[in-house]
């Protein structure tokens, strides 16, 4: 178990790599039990990368992660998300043939019980009015910023220890990105940390 006033993730000298081209080289960083980290840079600056190799989605080719004391650097992702890891990527993660309610349900089922359902659908459209709205509309047919906020509801309800929210606000306008924003701040609330990466502050 993670100290709550220590660390749930820490990075150690870390490398990555995509096939022959290296893309991180010694990277390190802690992310605090319920606190916030924000990674900003440039485009190719490896940001990203970064996020995907502490998802298990890219491979460490050296150096040492850590999530919540347990030794990740060379599990799957599908591993470290059980441990309590979520990701939201700038595109978007929905199933865009399926309705809003559709995305939801597939999600909640998955995570908590049948009867908890209805209360957890709930609590996602009192968290994001615009979806409760818009619960029988495909998904594909979102705005940018709505199938955002779709992706977060899914984190906000049933918490995980850690999310991972990489470039959210790209291409959006300014009062949508307040939008995303104000969603993260709810899911910080909950006690989740969060690992934020973007090409500029926001």
């Amino acid at each position: 178990m993670s100290d709550p006033m220590g660390n749930i993730m820490e990075v150690e000298h870390v490398d990555a790599a995509y096939g022959p081209y290296r893309a991180l080289f010694d990277v390190s960083f802690t992310i605090p039990a319920g606190g916030v980290v924000a990674l900003i840079g440039s485009n190719g600056a490896g940001k990203s990368t970064a996020a995907r190799t502490i998802t298990g989605l890219v491979q460490a080719t050296a150096g040492t992660i850590r999530f919540d004391g347990v030794d990740v650097t060379q599990k799957p992702a599908w591993q470290i998300a059980r441990l309590g890891v979520a990701s939201v990527v700038e595109g978007r993660g929905v199933f865009s043939q399926l309705t809003v309610e559709e995305n939801l349900t597939l999600t909640f089922r998955q995570r908590g019980t049948r009867k908890e359902l209805s209360r957890n659908l709930e609590k996602a459209y009192e968290s994001f009015p615009a979806l409760g709205e818009r619960r029988t509309q495909m998904a594909g047919t979102l705005s940018g910023g709505q199938q955002r906020l779709l992706s977060l509801a899914k984190v906000l309800v049933i918490p995980p220890k850690l999310l991972v929210a990489d470039e959210l606000s790209l291409g959006l306008a300014p009062v949508v990105i307040d939008m995303v924003y104000q969603g993260l701040e709810k899911i910080r609330a909950a006690g989740t940390a969060l690992l934020i990466v973007e090409q500029q502050e926001t």
